[in-house]
């Protein structure tokens, strides 16, 4: 393709080399390197001025490092003349904190600060992946892809649960509602959510199940898990209720703190999350741990974007 150029940031290189392989494209020279005070530098090695860019950087690991990192390279290339710069986060930093939880709450919307930051640095477009609050992208006033990892999900729950039609499709909360009767329906299974009441965060009270799972596999499907104590509980929750195996999918398994020892000790079938995070160390301590493979789902947005193309087909196909 001419005209086009991927940069990596240093937070996933493993999946950029990925979309570039699968686009038949070299990486772009980009070197990064931190000064003795700790800020960030970035040199980017090659020519863009007239170039399509896309800079891939998951927000993962150092997240606030990565995050500048991404803003340095942005703007780098917006000053070299690139003609539009794309910037491919599958793992968009601080979607968590997309509103005011309490009334009268002096907590930030610092969602939409990267929104802000993303767009002050030159953006011109955003492709992500299952943002945690759809609400986002109107955080922007620049276009935004939020892709789905839905199809790639229903894929590997017909290729590798042998019982998938007798399965139940259950939603670790209330907020998960609409992914999960969307997987459902797909499946033509049926579905049931766990209502969780939280007294603060990432520390949940008690659980009350709505749904019958006895007797069968029960799949939770969630965006993402962090200290995974939501998901492990869910899982509890399930096999006392009646499920014969329990089965977790996740978009971003971000697995802090306490995670990969909870999904040890719990009683999943498996854990499977995509690659929009690394998975590679985690999976060195918990066998559990499978993965969906997205770069195809990215390289392909790419592509159609930039060729001017609808990447509307991506919402419910794995491309080949």
């Amino acid at each position: 393709m001419p005209n086009i150029k991927i940069f990596s940031g240093s937070s996933h290189p493993d999946l950029s080399q990925k979309i570039a392989d699968r686009l038949g494209l070299e990486l772009g020279k980009v070197v990064t390197k931190k000064f003795s005070n700790q800020e960030t530098c970035v040199e980017i090695g090659e020519s863009v001025r007239g170039e399509d860019v896309y800079i891939v950087q998951s927000g993962c690991g150092e997240i606030n490092d990565n995050l500048m990192e991404l803003l340095i390279m942005i703007n780098a290339c917006k000053i070299a003349s690139a003609s539009r710069v794309t910037a491919v986060i599958p793992c968009f930093p601080y979607a968590r904190q997309d509103k005011k939880d309490k009334v009268g709450s002096r907590a930030p919307i610092s969602a939409k600060l990267v929104a802000n930051m993303l767009s002050v640095s030159g953006a011109d477009h955003i492709i992500t992946m299952d943002l945690h609050a759809s609400q986002i992208q109107g955080f922007f006033d620049i276009p935004v892809d939020n892709l789905y990892a839905e199809p790639a999900v229903l894929k590997w729950i017909q290729e590798n649960i042998p019982e998938w039609k007798n399965c139940i499709i259950v939603s670790p909360d209330a907020g998960g509602a609409k992914r999960v009767t969307s997987i459902a329906d797909r499946l033509n299974v049926d579905f049931a959510l766990i209502h969780k009441e939280r007294k603060k965060a990432n520390e949940v009270d008690r659980m009350v199940l709505v749904g019958d799972v006895t007797n069968r596999v029960a799949i939770l499907v969630d965006d993402m898990a962090d200290t995974c104590g939501t998901i492990c509980h869910a899982a509890d929750k399930l096999i006392s209720a009646g499920a014969t195996k329990v089965f977790a999918i996740l978009t971003h398994g971000i697995f802090s703190g306490p995670a990969i020892s909870r999904i040890n000790n719990a009683c999943f079938e498996a854990v499977v999350v995509t690659n929009t995070i690394p998975q590679e160390e985690k999976m060195k301590h918990c066998s559990k741990i499978q993965v969906i493979d997205i770069s195809m789902i990215l390289a392909e947005a790419i592509r159609r974007t930039h060729n001017g193309e609808s990447v509307s087909y991506l919402f419910s196909h794995v491309p080949l």
